[in-house]
């Protein structure tokens, strides 16, 4: 945590989406604002119809070519020819329908013989990150593949229903591809979108009253006017990243004096975690990955790990330039401009969230995420593994098979089987050798994050996606409910989940 020191997190609420800093810490001074900057923009909404509770839409995967101010013309692979791609809106309850098309040309080159080589860069599928859905079937199962066509310029059809449950947690969530192998290529080429579930919250008078702003913060790697596959583990060491918040780079927002704005802020990114700060204004976070705080918490920064969201009400300062900076001065997201007549808004007391508690755990594992530098010959010479309770075993080696002989990720291989309604805790521990951050993301179920580095939180926070720091560890609690069948659980840093630091979980009655 290069920007947040470690005793400060650790005596406040480490929302990580979530290291909160005290309130008042010092920050950059205001900025000059550049005449060229871009005003903000905002994603294309599709919403679900209110008369027959579905969502019905498609979307269209395909190269792109994006003329982004201060990048210039990429070409990359895109959700409906826009980066990123339209914000999807539903409620609990209702259904989410999506005809995905697969309009990329065919996987070039000979069949791939490692299961964690990156591979087949235009076959994907769908992941509705942080949900609480059913995993199976045409729902949020990432085990499926939509494969392009053969033919060239022919495309290829494929469906998913999403049924929201009724008591799903109102909140900010996202979607992204998630073929194995594809899934880091394709996410810094700008492939996510947010997805909003609408409800309680939304409804609290103070909340209502606030201006929505949707920040999604894409990581593109662009080279010569595009994005490159991901052919070697170096490919995107020397390419310095291009962060865009809604498709622009440094977009500028304005809020008037006192008001109150609602950021849904999304970190779509693959690689880069982000420690947000806004000086000179005041925020308030009130979610977590999608989970509703009791009452806002008062910070001016906090730590956004690949995957991560976090809901925050901003409060407009004194008039003038200000930016929202992730992981330093030099990094600015977007620009913040004070302006216009002064307005005296409300924050909410308390809000209608999801208490932070679990009963005590009736079992217990311990996992750890390491990493091994140069152990392989070849374009990809690192290991990245998941070791501990459930690891995947070494086998004999076919072929020479790496994957077989390293016992990395098999999606035949069950490592960890959870029972429905039983109370779990779970140690996930970096000792990564490289100095690597490993976000551990859980697919289909949140956990309650309850200490760091040992250390117990004052006030445990609901995640499903939290930082594990290099030469550290995170302690959750899990009560795994309603869904059976497989899942994942992984490393969020995607390049470190292509080429293995991935288990599959099973959820069992």
């Amino acid at each position: 945590m290069t920007a947040l020191s470690r005793r400060g997190v650790l005596k406040s609420l480490p929302l990580a989406a979530g290291a909160v800093v005290a309130a008042g810490a010092a920050g950059p001074p205001a900025v000059a604002r550049q005449a060229a900057d871009p005003p903000f923009p905002e994603p294309e909404t599709r919403s679900s119809s209110p008369a027959t509770g579905r969502l019905t839409t498609e979307l269209t995967v395909r190269f792109t070519d994006l003329d982004i101010p201060g990048v210039g013309r990429v070409t990359t692979r895109t959700y409906e020819g826009t980066v990123p791609g339209p914000t999807l809106r539903v409620h609990p309850g209702d259904s989410l329908e999506i005809t995905q098309i697969n309009a990329l040309p065919a996987n070039g080159g000979a069949k791939h013989q490692e299961m964690n080589v990156p591979h087949h860069f235009n076959s994907f599928n769908l992941h509705a990150h942080g949900m609480h859905v059913d995993p199976a079937g045409e729902s949020d199962n990432v085990f499926r593949v939509f494969e392009p066509a053969a033919a060239p310029g022919a495309t290829t059809t494929h469906r998913s229903r999403i049924d929201v449950p009724a008591g799903h947690p109102a909140g900010t969530f996202w979607y992204h591809p998630h073929h194995h192998g594809s899934t880091a290529t394709q996410v810094l080429g700008g492939m996510a979108g947010v997805l909003i579930v609408d409800g309680d919250v939304d409804e609290v008078p103070e909340i209502a009253a606030a201006r929505e702003v949707v920040v999604c913060i894409s990581e593109l790697k662009v080279s010569g006017g595009r994005v490159p596959d991901l052919t070697s583990s170096g490919v995107y060491d020397t390419i310095a990243s291009t962060f865009l918040v809604n498709g622009v780079k440094n977009p500028v927002l304005t809020i008037a004096p006192g008001e109150i704005q609602r950021w849904r802020i999304v970190n779509a990114g693959a690689l880069t975690a982000h420690f947000l700060n806004l000086a000179g204004q005041e925020m308030h976070q009130i979610a977590c990955d999608g989970v509703t705080f009791m009452e806002p918490v008062a910070t001016t920064g906090l730590t956004l790990p690949m995957g991560g969201r976090v809901d925050v009400l901003v409060r407009g300062g004194k008039p003038g330039t200000y930016q929202l900076t992730g992981g330093g001065p030099s990094h600015p997201l977007l620009t913040l401009v004070v302006t216009g007549a002064a307005r005296t808004m409300s924050l909410p007391a308390r809000l209608p969230g999801r208490p932070p508690e679990l009963p005590a755990p009736t079992r217990t594992r311990a996992l750890t995420f390491r990493s091994y530098e140069n152990v392989f010959s070849g374009a990809f010479p690192n290991a990245y593994r998941i070791l501990g309770d459930g690891e995947t075993p070494p086998a004999v080696p076919q072929g020479g098979s790496k994957d077989a002989a390293w016992g990395r990720y098999s999606p035949s291989h069950v490592n960890q089987r959870v029972r429905l309604g039983e109370v779990e805790e779970w140690t996930v521990v970096n000792d990564s050798r490289a100095h690597s951050h490993h976000p551990f993301h859980l697919h289909t179920n949140h956990f309650l994050l309850t200490a760091v580095d040992n250390r117990p939180l004052a006030t445990p926070v609901w995640h499903d996606t939290v930082a594990v720091p290099p030469n550290g560890s995170v302690t959750f609690r899990l009560r795994a409910e309603d869904f059976a069948g497989r899942s994942m659980l992984h490393c969020h840093q995607l390049q470190h989940g292509d080429e293995g630091m991935m288990q599959v979980v099973d959820y069992v009655n």
